[in-house]
Protein backbone atom coordinates (compact mmCIF):
# COMPACT_ATOMS: atom_id res chain seq x y z
CA UNK A 1 0.00 0.00 0.00
CA UNK A 2 3.12 2.23 0.73
CA UNK A 3 4.25 3.82 -2.59
CA UNK A 4 8.14 3.29 -3.41
CA UNK A 5 8.29 7.12 -3.00
CA UNK A 6 6.71 6.69 0.56
CA UNK A 7 8.96 3.61 1.26
CA UNK A 8 12.02 6.40 0.44
CA UNK A 9 10.77 9.00 2.51
CA UNK A 10 10.40 6.54 5.30
CA UNK A 11 14.45 5.42 4.82
CA UNK A 12 15.63 9.13 4.68
CA UNK A 13 14.08 10.04 7.73
CA UNK A 14 15.53 7.10 9.87
CA UNK A 15 19.00 7.32 7.92
CA UNK A 16 19.10 11.02 8.70
CA UNK A 17 18.07 9.66 12.74
CA UNK A 18 20.98 7.03 12.61
CA UNK A 19 23.16 9.48 10.87
CA UNK A 20 21.92 12.58 13.70
CA UNK A 21 22.78 9.73 16.72
CA UNK A 22 26.88 9.04 15.68
CA UNK A 23 25.76 5.09 16.52
CA UNK A 24 27.29 2.06 14.91
CA UNK A 25 24.67 -0.42 15.22
CA UNK A 26 22.76 -1.01 12.19
CA UNK A 27 20.76 -3.50 13.27
CA UNK A 28 19.21 -1.73 16.35
CA UNK A 29 18.22 1.21 13.54
CA UNK A 30 16.71 -0.93 10.77
CA UNK A 31 14.39 -2.08 13.70
CA UNK A 32 13.36 1.50 14.36
CA UNK A 33 12.63 1.69 10.69
CA UNK A 34 10.63 -1.17 10.19
CA UNK A 35 8.62 -0.23 13.54
CA UNK A 36 8.09 3.30 12.15
CA UNK A 37 6.32 1.52 9.25
CA UNK A 38 4.31 -0.52 12.18
CA UNK A 39 3.18 2.89 13.30
CA UNK A 40 2.56 4.38 10.10
CA UNK A 41 -0.18 1.86 9.70
CA UNK A 42 -1.24 2.44 13.11
CA UNK A 43 -2.43 6.17 12.35
CA UNK A 44 -4.01 4.69 9.26
CA UNK A 45 -6.58 2.91 11.88
CA UNK A 46 -6.98 6.00 14.66
CA UNK A 47 -7.78 8.40 11.60
CA UNK A 48 -10.57 5.50 10.72
CA UNK A 49 -11.62 5.79 13.78
CA UNK A 50 -12.02 9.33 13.78
CA UNK A 51 -14.74 8.91 10.82
CA UNK A 52 -16.81 6.25 12.94
CA UNK A 53 -16.48 8.34 15.98
CA UNK A 54 -17.83 11.58 14.15
CA UNK A 55 -20.63 8.85 12.82
CA UNK A 56 -21.33 8.01 17.02
CA UNK A 57 -21.17 11.13 17.72
CA UNK A 58 -23.93 12.54 14.99
CA UNK A 59 -26.33 10.08 16.05
CA UNK A 60 -26.11 11.09 19.86
CA UNK A 61 -26.65 14.51 18.38
CA UNK A 62 -30.14 13.33 16.76
CA UNK A 63 -31.14 11.52 19.33
CA UNK A 64 -30.93 14.49 22.04
CA UNK A 65 -32.49 17.00 19.40
CA UNK A 66 -35.51 15.14 19.22
CA UNK A 67 -35.87 15.14 23.11
CA UNK A 68 -36.00 18.97 23.43
CA UNK A 69 -38.86 20.05 25.30
CA UNK A 70 -39.89 22.33 22.39
CA UNK A 71 -37.82 20.06 19.22
CA UNK A 72 -38.21 21.48 15.77
CA UNK A 73 -39.87 20.04 12.87
CA UNK A 74 -36.40 19.52 11.71
CA UNK A 75 -35.26 18.00 15.00
CA UNK A 76 -37.88 15.54 14.68
CA UNK A 77 -37.89 15.24 11.38
CA UNK A 78 -33.81 14.89 10.52
CA UNK A 79 -32.14 14.22 7.50
CA UNK A 80 -30.54 10.86 7.99
CA UNK A 81 -28.23 10.39 5.12
CA UNK A 82 -25.21 11.31 7.08
CA UNK A 83 -25.40 8.99 9.74
CA UNK A 84 -26.91 6.22 7.30
CA UNK A 85 -23.59 6.41 5.12
CA UNK A 86 -23.43 3.02 4.04
CA UNK A 87 -19.57 3.32 3.32
CA UNK A 88 -19.32 4.48 7.33
CA UNK A 89 -21.29 1.85 8.10
CA UNK A 90 -19.34 -0.94 6.57
CA UNK A 91 -16.39 -0.05 8.67
CA UNK A 92 -17.98 0.11 11.49
CA UNK A 93 -19.67 -3.56 10.99
CA UNK A 94 -15.95 -4.67 9.44
CA UNK A 95 -14.35 -7.21 11.69
CA UNK A 96 -10.80 -7.08 10.48
CA UNK A 97 -10.69 -2.60 11.06
CA UNK A 98 -12.67 -3.42 14.53
CA UNK A 99 -10.49 -6.10 15.63
CA UNK A 100 -7.25 -3.49 15.06
CA UNK A 101 -8.70 -0.58 16.79
CA UNK A 102 -9.73 -3.14 19.41
CA UNK A 103 -5.63 -4.63 19.42
CA UNK A 104 -4.19 -0.68 19.63
CA UNK A 105 -6.81 0.26 22.44
CA UNK A 106 -8.33 3.40 20.24
CA UNK A 107 -10.32 5.23 22.43
CA UNK A 108 -12.11 8.92 22.24
CA UNK A 109 -14.00 8.88 25.28
CA UNK A 110 -11.53 10.97 26.71
CA UNK A 111 -11.51 13.49 23.78
CA UNK A 112 -15.11 14.78 23.30
CA UNK A 113 -14.53 18.15 22.80
CA UNK A 114 -11.83 17.18 20.22
CA UNK A 115 -14.69 15.03 18.27
CA UNK A 116 -16.94 17.99 19.29
CA UNK A 117 -15.26 20.02 17.34
CA UNK A 118 -14.33 17.79 13.70
CA UNK A 119 -18.54 17.58 14.04
CA UNK A 120 -18.76 21.11 13.65
CA UNK A 121 -15.85 21.72 11.07
CA UNK A 122 -18.09 18.93 9.24
CA UNK A 123 -21.57 20.24 9.02
CA UNK A 124 -19.96 23.64 8.66
CA UNK A 125 -18.44 22.94 5.52
CA UNK A 126 -19.66 23.39 2.01
CA UNK A 127 -18.73 19.87 1.25
CA UNK A 128 -21.12 18.32 3.77
CA UNK A 129 -24.60 20.96 2.94
CA UNK A 130 -23.86 19.81 -0.55
CA UNK A 131 -23.84 15.98 0.15
CA UNK A 132 -26.84 16.26 2.81
CA UNK A 133 -28.89 18.11 0.25
CA UNK A 134 -28.06 16.19 -2.62
CA UNK A 135 -31.13 13.13 -2.93
CA UNK A 136 -29.12 10.61 -4.74
CA UNK A 137 -28.00 7.50 -2.19
CA UNK A 138 -25.32 5.57 -3.72
CA UNK A 139 -22.43 4.03 -1.96
CA UNK A 140 -20.16 5.75 -4.52
CA UNK A 141 -21.61 8.70 -2.94
CA UNK A 142 -21.00 8.16 0.55
CA UNK A 143 -17.70 6.52 -0.31
CA UNK A 144 -16.27 9.89 -1.96
CA UNK A 145 -18.07 12.17 0.80
CA UNK A 146 -15.93 10.26 3.39
CA UNK A 147 -12.77 10.46 1.46
CA UNK A 148 -13.75 14.33 1.41
CA UNK A 149 -14.10 14.64 5.29
CA UNK A 150 -11.19 13.06 5.65
CA UNK A 151 -9.23 15.15 3.44
CA UNK A 152 -10.60 18.85 4.06
CA UNK A 153 -11.78 18.14 7.50
CA UNK A 154 -9.96 15.35 9.60
CA UNK A 155 -6.00 15.54 7.98
CA UNK A 156 -6.14 19.22 8.13
CA UNK A 157 -6.85 19.61 11.73
CA UNK A 158 -4.00 20.71 14.01
CA UNK A 159 -5.94 20.02 17.29
CA UNK A 160 -5.92 16.39 16.04
CA UNK A 161 -2.25 16.33 15.07
CA UNK A 162 -1.12 17.84 17.85
CA UNK A 163 -3.33 15.06 19.61
CA UNK A 164 -1.32 12.72 17.38
CA UNK A 165 1.93 13.77 18.27
CA UNK A 166 1.52 13.68 21.95
CA UNK A 167 0.42 9.89 21.77
CA UNK A 168 3.47 8.79 19.44
CA UNK A 169 7.31 10.71 18.42
CA UNK A 170 6.83 8.73 15.68
CA UNK A 171 3.89 10.45 14.31
CA UNK A 172 4.69 14.15 13.76
CA UNK A 173 6.31 13.29 10.17
CA UNK A 174 3.46 11.02 9.45
CA UNK A 175 -0.29 12.90 9.94
CA UNK A 176 -0.71 14.07 6.43
CA UNK A 177 1.27 11.18 4.62
CA UNK A 178 -0.97 9.16 6.27
CA UNK A 179 -4.36 10.33 4.37
CA UNK A 180 -3.23 8.88 1.21
CA UNK A 181 -2.97 5.12 2.76
CA UNK A 182 -6.62 5.45 4.30
CA UNK A 183 -7.84 6.62 1.05
CA UNK A 184 -6.55 3.32 -0.29
CA UNK A 185 -8.74 1.30 2.44
CA UNK A 186 -11.42 3.15 1.86
CA UNK A 187 -11.37 2.83 -1.55
CA UNK A 188 -11.06 -1.11 -1.34
CA UNK A 189 -14.46 -1.43 0.02
CA UNK A 190 -17.68 -1.66 -2.03
CA UNK A 191 -21.06 -1.95 -1.97
CA UNK A 192 -21.09 -6.07 -1.97
CA UNK A 193 -18.47 -6.52 0.27
CA UNK A 194 -19.26 -8.50 4.09
CA UNK A 195 -18.22 -8.20 7.24
CA UNK A 196 -14.92 -10.08 6.92
CA UNK A 197 -13.79 -8.07 3.65
CA UNK A 198 -9.79 -7.97 4.24
CA UNK A 199 -7.97 -4.76 4.32
CA UNK A 200 -5.11 -3.94 2.40
CA UNK A 201 -1.42 -4.50 4.28
CA UNK A 202 0.75 -1.49 4.57
CA UNK A 203 3.76 -3.45 2.68
CA UNK A 204 3.50 -5.41 -0.07
CA UNK A 205 4.26 -9.47 0.04
CA UNK A 206 6.56 -11.55 -1.82
CA UNK A 207 2.90 -12.53 -3.49
CA UNK A 208 2.25 -9.61 -4.73
CA UNK A 209 5.28 -7.99 -6.20
CA UNK A 210 8.76 -9.74 -6.96
CA UNK A 211 10.87 -6.68 -5.12
CA UNK A 212 9.35 -7.06 -2.12
CA UNK A 213 8.85 -3.68 0.06
CA UNK A 214 10.61 -5.07 3.13
CA UNK A 215 13.82 -5.81 0.94
CA UNK A 216 13.88 -2.76 -0.67
CA UNK A 217 14.09 -0.77 2.34
CA UNK A 218 16.18 -2.93 4.07
CA UNK A 219 18.73 -2.77 1.12
CA UNK A 220 18.61 0.67 0.71
CA UNK A 221 18.83 1.27 4.28
CA UNK A 222 21.97 -0.88 4.76
CA UNK A 223 23.74 -0.12 1.81
CA UNK A 224 23.48 3.71 2.43
CA UNK A 225 25.06 3.17 5.80
CA UNK A 226 27.79 0.59 4.65
CA UNK A 227 28.83 2.26 1.78
CA UNK A 228 28.63 5.96 2.91
CA UNK A 229 32.61 6.77 3.02
CA UNK A 230 32.61 5.47 -0.64
CA UNK A 231 29.61 7.35 -1.56
CA UNK A 232 30.90 10.40 0.65
CA UNK A 233 33.87 10.47 -1.55
CA UNK A 234 32.35 10.25 -5.01
CA UNK A 235 30.08 13.23 -3.82
CA UNK A 236 33.14 15.38 -2.93
CA UNK A 237 35.05 14.93 -5.88
CA UNK A 238 31.77 16.05 -7.56
CA UNK A 239 30.98 18.89 -5.55
CA UNK A 240 33.92 20.90 -6.51
CA UNK A 241 32.51 24.78 -5.49
CA UNK A 242 31.13 23.51 -2.56
CA UNK A 243 32.77 22.59 1.16
CA UNK A 244 31.69 19.26 2.12
CA UNK A 245 30.88 20.22 5.89
CA UNK A 246 28.95 22.96 4.68
CA UNK A 247 26.36 20.74 2.78
CA UNK A 248 23.48 20.25 5.04
CA UNK A 249 23.37 16.32 5.88
CA UNK A 250 19.79 15.72 4.28
CA UNK A 251 21.04 16.55 1.07
CA UNK A 252 24.17 14.18 1.73
CA UNK A 253 21.65 11.79 2.73
CA UNK A 254 19.57 12.20 -0.28
CA UNK A 255 22.65 11.43 -2.96
CA UNK A 256 24.04 8.49 -0.84
CA UNK A 257 20.75 7.04 -1.02
CA UNK A 258 20.27 7.73 -4.67
CA UNK A 259 23.50 6.36 -5.06
CA UNK A 260 22.84 3.35 -3.29
CA UNK A 261 19.58 2.93 -5.26
CA UNK A 262 21.79 3.38 -8.90
CA UNK A 263 24.24 0.81 -7.63
CA UNK A 264 21.99 -1.47 -5.94
CA UNK A 265 18.41 -2.40 -7.94
CA UNK A 266 19.25 -2.65 -11.15
CA UNK A 267 15.73 -3.07 -12.20
CA UNK A 268 15.02 0.17 -11.29
CA UNK A 269 15.78 2.89 -14.07
CA UNK A 270 18.12 4.98 -13.79
CA UNK A 271 15.83 8.36 -14.75
CA UNK A 272 13.07 6.82 -12.40
CA UNK A 273 16.18 7.34 -9.47
CA UNK A 274 17.10 10.67 -10.36
CA UNK A 275 13.41 12.50 -10.70
CA UNK A 276 12.84 10.65 -7.33
CA UNK A 277 15.52 11.99 -5.21
CA UNK A 278 15.05 15.57 -6.64
CA UNK A 279 11.61 15.38 -5.80
CA UNK A 280 12.04 14.37 -2.34
CA UNK A 281 14.96 17.03 -1.98
CA UNK A 282 12.05 19.60 -2.34
CA UNK A 283 10.30 18.68 0.11
CA UNK A 284 13.15 17.48 2.39
CA UNK A 285 15.31 20.71 2.45
CA UNK A 286 16.18 23.80 1.31
CA UNK A 287 14.88 25.42 -1.73
CA UNK A 288 18.02 25.08 -3.83
CA UNK A 289 18.82 21.42 -2.70
CA UNK A 290 17.12 19.86 -6.00
CA UNK A 291 19.49 22.26 -8.17
CA UNK A 292 22.32 21.13 -6.28
CA UNK A 293 20.87 17.29 -5.82
CA UNK A 294 20.02 17.22 -9.57
CA UNK A 295 24.03 18.54 -10.49
CA UNK A 296 25.54 16.29 -8.47
CA UNK A 297 23.47 13.07 -9.69
CA UNK A 298 23.55 14.27 -13.13
CA UNK A 299 27.93 14.45 -13.48
CA UNK A 300 27.72 11.07 -11.11
CA UNK A 301 24.96 9.41 -13.18
CA UNK A 302 27.55 10.28 -16.74
CA UNK A 303 30.79 9.05 -15.09
CA UNK A 304 29.48 5.90 -13.53
CA UNK A 305 27.95 4.81 -16.81
CA UNK A 306 30.68 5.23 -18.80
CA UNK A 307 32.80 2.94 -16.48
CA UNK A 308 29.98 0.18 -16.29
CA UNK A 309 29.75 0.60 -12.49
CA UNK A 310 25.81 1.16 -13.21
CA UNK A 311 24.40 -1.70 -14.72
CA UNK A 312 20.99 -1.82 -15.37
CA UNK A 313 18.85 -5.16 -16.61
CA UNK A 314 14.87 -5.55 -17.45
CA UNK A 315 12.64 -4.82 -19.96
CA UNK A 316 13.28 -1.72 -21.58
CA UNK A 317 16.99 -1.30 -19.86
CA UNK A 318 20.21 -1.40 -21.20
CA UNK A 319 23.02 -3.68 -19.24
Amino acid sequence: MLSRRQLRIKVLQELYAFFQSKSDRIDLAEKQLLKSIGKLYELCFWQLSVLIEISDFAIVRMEEAKKKHFPTPEDLNPNTKFITNKFINLLKDNRVAQKKIDNLKISWVNEPSLIRKLYKQMIDHKIYSKYMSDEALSFEQDQDFAIKILKKIISKSDSLKYFYEDLSIYWHDDYHSVTSLVIKIIDSFNENVDEYHPLPTILKTKNESNDEDVDFMKTLFRKTIIKSKEFEKLITDKAVNWDFDRIALIDIIILKMALSELFEFKSIPVKVTLNEYIEISKYYSTPKSSVFVNGILDKLIVELTESKQIKKAGRGLVN
